[in-house]
């Protein structure tokens, strides 16, 4: 069933188009990532899908009764009542009928006759209501997002942002809205809650539409992917990381179909001049007027083009020692509560270590001890700092920017010798265009704080990087670009993380911060992920009960009638799915050899002459990258059959 068809919306701000010809539709079942890099439009669109502005063109069409959940990066919570008050709060009669029974109670503590009954009716009501059920399975989604028992006492008014998003977050899922749209929702999670997030996700029978920079949490999540460019939005039917191969390969298609026809043009227009005023003029008349009719095929957009521009490039630096940190009884406290101890670290040069846990066990904390610049009073241990060492600090909460200077001037404190006009230049390498570099900082996005706060740390040689969460406010390009220049870095490099994808890609060890315990595992993350990964547990069994059964009788005890019947029943049905499985598979087969004659027979028209027919040839080449992504996606699904078949 089709929940939301949204058709030809437009919308801009100041006359400035953002996007237009946005067209595409969900239905109970899809799990679509909308993809884009920062400044686009992806919270935008979200907005008008969720009726919050309206577009400027264009409409957005929600099924009637269907309920809609929004997460917003912007987790604006009203700060009264409790945190379970507020997990409730999408339940109007619930939260009521709460509020009278906590009522009801304070009431009946008198030990009142009338106020006792007052108090047995509301508790009948609030059991009629299921609001015990409702309560149970809140909390088991608090409990997952960080939240315990007596957190769900806790004033709303007393959480941290964190906690706040963490929150919101919860409302939203608790709601089990038919349409669930959440942009950013891996914010404020740590490895652990991402991961039963994915697993939620995964099992959620409604629509997902989700804005993410977390490429292992959109493969793990959605089976199609969106890409919101300025001209319209290109629908893929594949997960993240094949959408960034399928779209390769669409625009070196567009690219040679526009430079075949600027060819075609080049040629007509020659001859127009050549002819216009000869014995060939009515021919040359005749071409002109066909050009002045010619569809005119438009260059492909490439959405990630400008952000693929970002240029992170560290600066020689000296070599340091071959030692770089040695790390002795390092232990710290927060709030009365110890979170780490008895730590010991030998830290070698070009070692690029990954400090990873739940949030709150210490991680950032432990690289700041490492760096230099823990609390004296709270923390203990001692760091030996290697030889000729240059050192740089990346804060997760950018405060090594000043949000009043501009951000020409931030970069002119590190270099004072930069002119305004070097500083831009320099800036331009980190996508600050135009009068950007001029504005105030106070002013910027997060993604855009962030890039400059990387921008300034690329400017002096260094050697030795402490990197708190780099890419929590960085786009896809740019998450990646960071990661090749740290895999080619030369220096030394300790950094906290949440982005699996990073992770993987640039860390050789990895430090894990759990329940006041630090351990080092040798090999990048891949290897620790492995180690960690949840193994799949058989039924517990009593082996000494089985034993003396088995003793008793190697003869099994015989089935009742009943159970001897549903095992038949059971075998039927598994014989059914597996039949029914393996006819997909066939057909499958059958479907993708179709598609890939029809795939052929359509290149082979591609590649002849257009004849002057563009628009023709244009239809073709759109019905040709459809008929790829289809083949694309029957492929995966004849792959994950085949898999199941034979294990």
């Amino acid at each position: 069933m089709t929940v939301l068809q949204v058709a030809d919306l437009r919308f801009g701000y100041a006359g400035d188009t953002l996007f237009e010809g946005v067209t595409f539709s969900l239905a109970i079942g899809d799990h679509a990532a909308l993809v884009a890099p920062n400044g686009a439009g992806k919270s935008t669109l979200l907005r008008l899908l969720a009726k919050e502005i309206e577009p400027d063109g264009g409409t957005v069409v929600v099924k009637k009764d269907i309920s809609v959940g929004y997460y917003r990066q912007s987790h604006e919570l009203v700060a009264k009542g409790d945190v379970l008050s507020a997990f409730l709060s999408g339940f109007g009669d619930i939260v009521e009928l709460r509020e009278q029974l906590v009522k009801a109670q304070h009431d009946a503590a008198s030990g009142d006759e009338q106020a006792l009954a007052h108090l047995a009716h509301v508790t009948d009501r609030y059991h009629v209501a299921r609001g015990d059920d409702l309560e149970h399975r809140v909390a088991a989604i608090a409990a997952k997002l960080g939240f315990s028992t007596a957190d769900l006492a806790r004033p709303v008014a007393s959480l941290s942002g964190g906690e706040r998003g963490r929150l919101h977050l919860g409302v939203i899922l608790a709601q089990e809205p038919d349409l669930l749209m959440l942009d950013e929702p891996t914010n404020h999670l740590d490895l652990d809650t991402i991961s039963w997030l994915e697993g939620w996700l995964r099992g959620y029978r409604g629509a997902v539409l989700v804005v993410s920079h977390d490429r292992a949490f959109l493969d793990a999540v959605s089976s199609q992917t969106l890409e919101l460019g300025t001209r319209g939005l290109r629908v893929y039917p594949l997960r993240y990381s094949e959408y960034a191969i399928a779209r390769q390969g669409d625009l070196e298609r567009e690219r040679a179909l526009m430079e075949r026809q600027q060819a075609f043009i080049d040629k007509t227009e020659d001859f127009i001049r050549k002819n216009i005023a000869g014995q060939k003029t009515k021919q040359a008349q005749s071409r002109r007027k066909m050009l002045d009719k010619l569809d005119r095929v438009a260059g492909p957009e490439d959405v990630w083009a400008v952000a693929e521009r970002v240029s992170f490039r560290f600066a020689q630096a000296a070599r340091s020692g071959d030692i770089v940190l040695d790390a002795k009884e390092l232990a710290a406290q927060r709030g009365g509560r110890v979170l780490f101890e008895g730590v010991d670290l030998l830290v070698r040069r070009g070692e690029r270590i990954g400090i990873v846990g739940p949030n709150g066990a210490g991680k950032s904390t432990l690289l700041k001890l490492l760096a230099g610049k823990g609390d004296r009073e709270l923390d203990t241990g001692n760091v030996r700092r290697g030889t000729n060492l240059q050192e740089g600090y990346f804060d997760q909460h950018l405060g090594a920017v000043n949000p009043s200077n501009t951000a020409v001037a931030e970069v002119r404190t590190i270099r004072g010798d930069f002119t305004v006009e070097a500083a831009r230049q320099y800036l331009a390498r980190f996508r600050f265009w135009g009068d950007d570099p001029l504005r105030v900082v106070a002013g910027f996005s997060g993604g855009e704080r962030s890039r400059l706060a990387l921008a300034k740390l690329l400017l002096e040689p260094r050697n030795l990087l402490f990197l708190d969460e780099p890419t929590n406010h960085l786009d896809i390009p740019a998450a990646e670009i960071l990661e090749e220049a740290l895999v080619g870095f030369e220096g030394t490099v300790l950094l906290v993380s949440h982005d699996r994808r990073f992770l993987e890609t640039v860390t050789t060890r990895i430090v894990s911060v759990r329940d006041g315990v630090v351990e080092v595992y040798p090999g990048g993350f891949s290897d620790f992920a492995s180690a960690h990964a949840p193994k799949s547990e058989a039924p517990k069994r009593d082996r000494k009960a089985e034993a003396r059964e088995a003793k008793k009788s190697d003869v099994p005890p015989p089935l009742s009638e009943q159970a001897k019947k549903k095992q038949h029943e059971a075998q039927k049905q598994a014989s059914r799915d597996r039949e029914k499985r393996e006819r997909r598979f066939k057909e499958l087969e059958d479907l993708i050899a179709a598609g890939e004659k029809q795939l052929g027979e359509m290149r082979g028209k591609l590649r002849e002459d257009p004849a002057g027919d563009w628009a023709k040839l244009a239809k073709m080449a759109a019905e040709e990258q459809a008929l790829s992504r289809r083949v694309d996606a029957l492929m995966t699904e004849w792959t994950r059959l085949g898999e199941e078949l034979s294990g």
